[in-house]
């Protein structure tokens, strides 16, 4: 995999510091096996009430028809680089507790953490991950079924990191070529009150 380094500002672990979400993918298909390890880890990942409010809808390349029905739930500009994915996901959150039929207001932040864990596993496999709010959300919720009270909220494409020259334009090569950049901690951790930095916060 093509590491894309970063400087952080404290310590942290590799996996972490290595993920990254690259645009250019290999077409060579995700083993089953891994496959199930990345969707493992989402399984485990913490949840409000351990409600686990987190659905994923998959297709795979080497099933051409499905694969082809949940690829045109992409908009068009992720289209162009995402068709090379040999996976392709669609994350759904419950927004109902199943335990009460209440509000959870809470499952669109518990799938977050699931695809979280869904990428860290992908990077200790040698995989990548592109979560992408690039997609038609009423198009999946008619084309899988999906019931009222469950929302689409992200598609995501895995599958093995691709070259540059793959990407079809020079635009889509100059954003995976760009520096990863992440705001200062000091832009959005705070003490006391809003907008006042700890003061044991290092500065970045």
């Amino acid at each position: 995999m093509m590491p894309k380094p970063t400087e952080t500002t404290y310590p942290i672990h590799p996996l972490i510091r290595d993920r990254w979400s690259p645009l250019a993918f290999d077409p060579r298909p995700v083993e089953p096996a891994k496959l199930g390890s990345l969707l493992e880890a989402a399984r485990w990942a913490a949840s409000c009430y351990n409600e686990q409010p987190w659905f994923f809808l998959v297709a795979t390349a080497d099933q051409p028809a499905e694969f082809e029905r949940m690829f045109s739930c992409i908009v068009e500009a992720n289209q162009s680089w995402a068709k090379a994915a040999s996976v392709l996901m669609i994350g759904v959150a419950s927004r109902t507790f199943a335990r009460n039929g209440n509000e959870n207001r809470h499952g669109y932040h518990d799938l977050g953490a699931a695809i979280a864990n869904l990428a860290t596993q992908a990077t200790a496999l040698d995989l990548v991950v592109h979560a992408m709010g690039g997609f038609d959300p009423d198009r999946a919720r008619e084309l899988y079924q999906i019931p009222p009270s469950y929302d689409p909220v992200t598609a995501i494409a895995v599958g093995y990191q691709g070259e540059l020259r793959q990407l079809p334009t020079e635009q889509l090569q100059q954003r995976e070529a760009a520096p990863r950049s992440r705001k200062p901690l000091t832009d959005f951790v705070f003490t006391g009150q809003w907008n006042q930095t700890a003061p044991w916060l290092a500065r970045s």
